[in-house]
């Protein structure tokens, strides 16, 4: 089994150094918000206009035939009449081998990724996983998921060779990756908007870092919990998770930081997608406004999904609402040390299925911005 997972390995090397012209594309969970969101941008995407994707889903399972029309989870992506309308299929190898799948998206719990995306790659497909599977390299951070790899040794190898796939700070490494671990919205929203000031040495963290961040419904997926019903949601605004939030972890590992320099509270926004961050520093030396719009634009000039605010103009979650962009923005207080950073992207888009497609155009040789806006 070694021997044929290096071969796959080489053989998915190879491939990868000459941009493709198309691929054959699937995705694991496609019921879900993301997924759903997932199998609009696929089916959309101009590389993949004559290699339609697969859709596998639970809902197929128990399904006559193994198959049931998309648009009976995602009525929105039905089309019109006279068109063949995709489907949802019940999980199959064989299936899978004879598409000729070459990039996966799962878009499962956790723990599932874990299990399923080394059988992906054994079978030579490259793997673009949604889920918190293989975001943390600290097993301390990753506890929290209470993951648990049947094979040690394989979960330790995969786990070391997954690239963290946010293109502004990997796009190198994503480009060459089989295994690439989607990064959270939370994490995206924050981690974009204080990556430049970090590499430039501007913050000083002997004050800390507070992360005051907004998400709507969405981000907590589409099993509805008691905190989720309209009726908890609804002309509220709530804050949980104040010591103890999953996503800390990846904004320590990807920032540098250690957990007594940021302090992080997400809150429950009354509307349906969305974030907003609101990010207070205190800057290590005097500045203008100047210099840190230079800082932002600098970082993100070769960055077509990041777009940077002129001051005193800060970003708008209606302005990011169903696109890829993270906008960021800030005001610097008049003493030139006390700087608060505006950051703004649609959770189900830059913050999930948006950056994951992103993801893929960069494992596939393609400008990382097509088919997405």
């Amino acid at each position: 089994m070694q021997a044929l997972s290096t071969e796959l390995e080489e053989a998915s090397q190879a491939q990868i150094k000459q941009p493709r012209a198309s691929v054959r594309t699937a995705v694991a969970g496609v019921g879900g918000y993301a997924g759903g969101e997932l199998a609009r941008l696929l089916l959309a995407h101009p590389r993949l206009a004559g290699a339609k994707p697969l859709f596998l889903g639970r809902i197929a399972d128990e399904a006559p035939g193994g198959r049931v029309p998309l648009e009976q989870s995602h009525p929105q992506l039905a089309l019109g009449e006279g068109k063949q309308q995709p489907e949802i299929l019940a999980f199959n190898w064989e299936l899978i081998r004879d598409a000729g799948t070459e990039v996966v998206f799962l878009a499962l719990p956790h723990e599932n990724s874990r299990e399923w995306a080394p059988q992906w790659l054994e079978h030579g497909v490259r793997v673009v996983d949604l889920s918190g599977a293989w975001r943390l390299d600290d097993p301390a951070n990753r506890a929290i998921y209470k993951l648990h790899d049947a094979d040690e040794a394989l979960g330790a190898a995969l786990q070391s060779e997954a690239v963290y796939g946010c293109p502004e700070l990997h796009r190198e490494a994503i480009g060459s990756a089989r295994l690439v671990a989607n990064p959270v919205c939370y994490a995206t929203s924050i981690i974009l908007a204080l990556a430049p000031l970090l590499r430039a040495g501007l913050i000083d963290l002997d004050h800390g870092i507070v992360c005051d961040a907004k998400s709507g419904v969405s981000g907590a997926g589409k099993a509805a919990t008691a905190k989720t019903h309209f009726m908890y949601a609804a002309e509220n605004l709530s804050a949980y998770a104040v010591f103890g939030h999953r996503h800390t972890g990846e904004m320590l590992e990807q920032l540098g930081l250690t957990a007594d320099q940021i302090q992080f509270t997400p809150h429950l926004l009354p509307i349906p997608r969305g974030i907003l961050s609101t990010i207070y520093v205190r800057l290590a030396e005097r500045a203008e406004p100047e210099q840190i719009e230079a800082c932002l634009r600098a970082f993100y000039a070769t960055s077509p999904m990041v777009r940077v605010h002129a001051t005193p103009n800060l970003p708008q979650i209606q302005h990011v609402a169903r696109t890829n962009y993270c906008d960021l923005g800030f005001e610097l207080g008049k003493d030139g040390k006390r700087l608060v950073l505006v950051s703004c992207l649609d959770n189900l888009l830059k913050g999930a299925s948006g950056q994951a497609v992103q993801n893929m155009n960069l494992m596939c040789g393609w400008n990382e911005a097509e088919g997405l806006k």
